[in-house]
């Protein structure tokens, strides 16, 4: 049973956090330290270097070997039934053609903050077993799902620019040309104007894939967990150890990240008008998705694959941890609904130990 001492614990691992988002806040709104533009540039740093580093350093040292693979097979079943429900509701018009709002949806109900506040909280409760189990999700989380969402936002991204540059519904695609002016192309299908030429073709619906692998393959996060993993899988198969001159490069880096991640916010919320900057509809969408969808699709996908007792428990109750703040970085870097994003972290960080604690009192009713 949870006591108050270990609240304490969790309410100890939560408030660093705030500390970092203060200092970011204050530093723009009172101190005006920072430009939009190097506010920019930290999340870029953040996004580049300490997320990916954070999620080598976790996984560099899981043992591939022990992880509960019902567990991990109830998780793919959830999320990845959570994203045949987006991709339905995309496909059919909800989203009124845009991927939007399907992607932060899926960041919403799926990516949760499962170290700093997950692995205090679920020890207290479950004991060394549960934090086990939160430490195995972040691990699919950064090896998975994340990379899933990196493609989902360069999708959205490359789509958005290759419609823009189409000329018409004919599919005329838009080129820059150098110098001055373009010469008149003359009958030949072709209209030139000012270094521009619009070519008179219907463009390659796969050219917008092309330009999504060339970034995914740019990017530290599609990669670094994958090579933590692969060093994990090796390293405990044949006994060998990290050598002290890596671990140490990957610490120095990797213990910037949650703190990095919160500065930043706290850089964007001084940048907007309000504190909650995307009203209270929006916020109590995030909350539902975050606090009720994510534990009732766990809870379903835990069905086909057999969870039982106490790792049935862990599950619903890590499913309902509050936002992952890499989602908010993300969600800045590529420009989409951060104001959701950061206030669902925030305030739904905030409110979670309340619920996470009734959310156990009732699923040891139950049991």
């Amino acid at each position: 049973m949870i006591g108050w001492g270990d609240v304490y614990k969790v309410v100890e691992a939560m408030l660093p956090l705030y500390t970092a988002l203060a200092l970011g806040f204050a530093s723009v709104r009172w101190w005006r330290m920072f430009t939009p533009e190097q506010s920019d540039a930290i999340n870029k740093f953040v996004s580049c270097f300490a997320i990916p580093i954070f999620n080598l350093e976790f996984t560099l040292h899981i043992d591939p070997f022990a992880m509960n693979y019902r567990f991990i097979a109830a998780d793919v079943v959830a999320k990845a039934a959570t994203v045949l429900v987006l991709v339905a509701w995309a496909a059919c018009g909800g989203a009124k053609q845009d991927l939007s709002w399907p992607v932060t949806s899926f960041s919403l109900s799926a990516l949760n903050n499962l170290l700093v506040v997950g692995v205090p909280l679920v020890r207290a409760m479950y004991g060394p077993p549960g934090q086990d189990l939160v430490v195995q999700s972040f691990v699919m989380q950064a090896l998975v799902w994340l990379p899933l969402l990196l493609f989902a936002l360069e999708y959205r991204k490359a789509v958005a620019n290759y419609t823009a540059a189409s000329g018409d519904e004919s599919g005329a695609v838009c080129i820059e040309l150098p110098g001055e002016k373009a010469a008149d192309g003359g009958g030949d299908g072709r209209a030139a104007e000012a270094g521009r030429v619009h070519l008179r073709r219907r463009p390659s619906s796969w050219a917008p894939m092309t330009v999504v692998l060339l970034k995914l393959s740019r990017n530290p996060n599609t990669y670094g967990s994958v090579l933590g993993m692969t060093w994990a899988a090796v390293a405990n198969r044949w006994h060998l150890k990290l050598p002290a001159i890596v671990e140490g490069s990957v610490l120095i880096m990797s213990r910037a990240g949650a703190g990095m991640a919160m500065f930043s916010m706290g850089l964007f919320m001084a940048n907007q008008e309000k504190l909650i900057a995307c009203g209270p509809g929006l916020t109590a969408y995030a909350v539902v998705l975050r606090f009720v969808a994510g534990p009732m699709a766990m809870a379903i996908g835990s069905i086909p694959v057999g969870l039982r007792g106490a790792v049935l428990r862990i599950a619903i109750l890590q499913a309902a941890l509050p936002q992952a703040i890499t989602s908010f970085v993300f969600a800045k870097e590529y420009g989409l609904h951060a104001n959701v994003l950061s206030t669902a972290v925030i305030f739904g960080t905030l409110a979670s130990l309340p619920l996470l604690i009734a959310y156990y009192a009732i699923l040891e009713l139950r049991h």
